[in-house]
């Protein structure tokens, strides 16, 4: 008759320890601590019942728990590189590896993407951004299932792990340092206001808030790019190219400003070049102030003023949160698994630097704006000839 293999269960008995315990005790479970006995006892039984861990199983769930994967709208973006080098160095520092879903703000590739987790199983996912809402509910129920974090526009109420922007106070502190250096009138440029992207409209209202508190609201002009701009395929300069177009546009306009806010600082640096391109100066003839501070903001030559929400920081903490629920599924407490819900938020932070400065007078302003266009116009004809 054929001997009956021992289990992990026939361990724990012998042991007089649960069958979570014998399993972390011999897959050498370092990030939970057992007492020496404990560890001695489990694996003295596991010897005098010649019990051996199923070899293949042990590597399938290894290859479970070093998988993370992200859903990012765009890696052409320095916001969204910075944001994945934070979760990177959490991740590699843990041992973990991350698998990058470029999304493009498609909602088919995003769907897609959300249909490949079934058979990827990764150990967590991290949303770079706000999910589809019509993915909203799927992603939330996915959650409940598998260690995920959004890093998202602040909410109300949330099911989800989140890091938390309150994208209203951005623009809100973007606007303040604006008025407070006396810009009356002044124009918010931004890519598409659409459905999928309504965060950017948060930052734009948190804007005009704060202008209609000092009673200047209509002041305020909003200048965003078409929305077939967003179902295109990103490209590195995709950001930058608006910037630029909408200020050219702006100055066209024959539109009366001081300053100009960009949504983000690639859009800010698009702003500053056509106001170069326009023989306008900055600060002198008209500021600008982005949001982001991303590396190239704190470069000399650019010297950009911007909103620090602290990107690679938020990277590291949704990384942080992914891999501690990881560690508590790990670990069972009475055959109860711990609930939990993390929420955090930066407070952003003005970063002044020399793209911003006094207001000129209405007088001076327009009438500088007014003559450079006037220049400008006959050295384009030279060119289109």
């Amino acid at each position: 008759m054929t001997k009956k293999k021992a289990t992990s269960q026939d361990v724990a008995e012998r042991a007089g320890v649960s069958q979570a315990t014998v399993s972390m005790v011999l897959n050498r479970k370092y990030n939970v601590s057992f007492s020496r006995e404990t560890v001695e006892r489990v694996e003295q039984a596991a010897r005098e019942l010649g019990y051996v861990l199923p070899k293949h199983k042990s590597q399938k769930a290894d290859k479970k728990e070093k998988l993370i994967v992200v859903f990012c709208p765009t890696i052409t973006s320095p916001y969204y590189v910075l944001l994945l080098q934070g979760i990177e160095s959490v991740a590699n520092e843990q041992g973990y590896g991350v698998f990058i879903c470029n999304t493009q703000r498609d909602a088919r590739l995003e769907e897609k993407y959300l249909r490949m987790m079934k058979s990827v199983r990764p150990q967590g996912i991290i949303y770079a951004s706000n999910p589809n809402p019509d993915f909203q509910k799927q992603v939330e129920e996915m959650a409940r299932e598998i260690p995920l974090v959004i890093i998202s526009n602040k909410e109300k109420t949330t099911t989800v792990d989140a890091i938390n922007q309150d994208n209203t106070e951005v623009g809100r502190l973007m606007a303040r340092h604006l008025l407070d250096l006396g810009h009356r009138d002044v124009a918010f440029i931004t890519p598409p206001l659409t459905r999928r992207q309504w965060q950017r409209s948060r930052r734009i209202d948190g804007f005009v808030k704060e202008f209609e508190r000092a009673g200047l609201k209509e002041h305020v002009m909003i200048k965003a790019a078409d929305e077939a701009m967003d179902r295109k395929s990103p490209r590195t300069d995709s950001e930058y190219s608006m910037g630029y177009q909408l200020t050219m546009e702006l100055l066209e306009e024959g539109r009366h400003f001081t300053a100009i806010a960009g949504q983000n600082d690639m859009m800010a640096y698009g702003a500053v070049d056509a106001l170069a391109a326009s023989r306008l100066h900055v600060p002198r003839d008209v500021s600008v102030i982005g949001c982001d501070n991303i590396f190239y903001s704190g470069i000399r030559r650019i010297s950009l003023t911007t909103i620090d929400h602290f990107v690679a920081l938020k990277g590291r903490d949704a990384c942080d949160i992914i891999i501690r629920k990881i560690g508590m599924n790990d670990q069972l407490y009475g055959g109860i698994r711990p609930t939990s819900l993390y929420n955090i938020e930066y407070t952003p932070k003005v970063i002044v630097r020399k793209t911003t400065a006094y207001a000129k007078s209405e007088k001076n302003a327009s009438g500088s704006q007014k003559k450079n266009r006037i220049k400008t116009e006959p050295e384009k004809k030279k060119k289109i000839k």
